[in-house]
């Protein structure tokens, strides 16, 4: 049985704690692999090193750090099949979307190569007589990311690079689950020219998180994954006086307008909702149509849409839309889910509880499932499913589905379908989410903003990447200098205040 360890200075080093987690082929439901999981002691013993490393990384010029990014990102195209294949057979998803989830992850690299310029500080030449000022950002110090599983490659990328180009030393925690594809991207960072210690990659468990809050040397820490442990997360981190960025859950709408394109709205409700079987928090989960006649017409479009949808292992191509979900238990978590949804009066159109794949019964395959007249009080609106299951919540005014929006707890995404401009941008203007699509499904802002919701989805003030990653990853500094002028008076220099 293959173990999988950390990435200490620089190399793999085997884990002593004795303790381990099953890593499993989602596909298959075989165990492939067992990672070890870090004591507290090896995660301390990582942060000394990580300090140490990062004293010379700080003080490195921003340019040959950008070098090293721009090394980077021509690695991981090289390796772009290497690592999407890697991705694939430890969370499940298609090798498109292991692609994709690569690209998207690489794109923030690819910014991060302009670091200097973002890195900039500010001058005020004669603030007052003879006075100047600027400011100058510099590195924390050594920082944290804790990952989830859903983007083995995404978010690692979305958290390192932006805090390694600002001078930081990183303590990458990923997901037990999906360990081996951030454990290739410090190889292939290092291949790039990082020094060795400047990333750790510790594997663990709630033990390596809590280490990690406690750690005094560990300046800030970014997070994404569910809404209670971000919460924790984030309070745990104040606590301790760190600066934190975590994000959580989320319930996403989509309204459909009853002028809207009715065939494109299917289409993009149907990649939205069931694409990396909707293991995505920005995933479309609801479905809001305007008017019963809209919700007719669109229940009519998504079934056969829905129903012809291909369910499969990754090994099967680019054929497959969506493969397993992570594990057992979200399997059975959603399918009791779909069982609530029923029991409590929802129209359950597409049913996806009794998928079964031939050659592949031990996995962990969900099928995908369509609710029609669901209610806000309904366990399958109220909680985050993540999994493939959209519900239809009808809406009989624009004013009502706004509403429905307003008042849920999570804000990370919305979308709106209509050939209108004007409800587009009251839409746009009014909604209290913090990534908003018009006739677009899913509002994954470009690399060069920045991504991050609100309401119960997000705790911290800054975003992740963009400019707001570059914010998070430094401290400013203000100087406030004044000169005086110099009069050679007998030998010696006598000094003139310039006020």
């Amino acid at each position: 049985m293959q173990e999988i360890h950390h990435y200490i200075d620089g190399s793999e080093v085997k884990g002593t704690s004795g303790r381990f987690s099953d890593v499993y082929n989602p596909a298959t439901g075989e165990v492939q692999a067992k990672v070890s999981l870090a004591t507290k002691a090896e995660l301390d013993a990582a942060v000394e090193k990580a300090a140490a490393a990062q004293v010379a990384w700080g003080a490195t010029n921003p340019q040959r750090r950008a070098r090293v990014m721009m090394k980077f990102a021509a690695l991981i195209n090289e390796n772009m099949d290497k690592l999407a294949e890697t991705l694939s057979r430890e969370h499940g998803k298609t090798l498109p979307d292991a692609r994709g989830d690569v690209q998207r992850g690489l794109e923030v690299v690819e910014v991060c190569i302009g670091a200097p310029a973002m890195l900039k500080g500010e001058y005020m030449n004669d603030g007052g007589p003879g006075i100047d000022l600027y400011s100058m950002r510099q590195a924390l110090g050594v920082v944290a990311g804790i990952t989830p599983f859903n983007f083995p490659a995404m978010i690692p990328l979305w958290k390192m690079a932006p805090a390694l180009v600002c001078g930081n030393a990183m303590i990458l925690k990923p997901s037990e689950r999906c360990p081996t594809t951030s454990l290739m991207l410090a190889e292939l960072l290092k291949e790039a020219g990082l020094p060795d210690g400047v990333l750790q990659v510790v594997n663990g468990d709630k033990e390596v998180v809590d280490a990690i809050l406690d750690n005094d040397t560990i300046q800030a820490v970014g997070f994404v994954g569910s809404t209670p442990i971000a919460q924790y997360i984030y309070g745990r981190a104040a606590t301790n006086g760190k600066r934190a960025q975590c994000f959580g859950g989320a319930k996403n709408h989509m309204i459909i307008m009853p002028d809207a394109d009715m065939d494109k709205a299917a289409d993009a409700l149907v990649g939205a909702g069931f694409g990396a079987a909707g293991e995505r928090c920005m995933a479309i989960s609801v479905a809001v149509p305007v008017g019963d006649k809209t919700a007719d017409a669109l229940i009519e479009r998504l079934v056969p849409r829905i129903e012809a949808l291909k369910v499969g292992p990754y090994t099967a191509g680019d054929d497959v839309d969506f493969g397993p979900v992570i594990t057992a238990q979200a399997r059975d978590r959603i399918n009791g889910l779909v069982n609530s949804g029923v029991d409590q009066g929802a129209n359950l159109v597409v049913d996806g509880r009794d998928f079964n794949l031939q050659g592949y019964e031990n996995g962990f395959f969900v099928g995908p499932s369509l609710f029609d007249n669901v209610t806000p009080d309904m366990d399958i609106y109220k909680e985050e499913i993540f999994g493939p299951v959209l519900s239809q919540v009808r809406a009989q005014s624009y004013d009502e589905a706004l509403d429905l929006i307003m008042k849920n707890n999570y804000g990370n995404g919305t979308s709106i379908y209509t050939a209108d401009g004007d409800t587009a941008r009251d839409f746009a203007a009014k909604v209290n989410v913090g990534m908003v699509g018009i006739n677009f499904p899913i509002p994954v802002p470009l690399s060069y903003f920045t991504f991050g919701g609100w309401k119960k989805s997000a705790f911290g003030d800054l975003n992740q990447y963009g400019p707001d990653a570059f914010r998070f990853y430094t401290k400013t500094k203000t100087v406030t200098a004044r000169w005086f002028s110099g009069i050679k008076d007998g030998g010696e220099f006598a000094f003139k205040a310039m006020d």
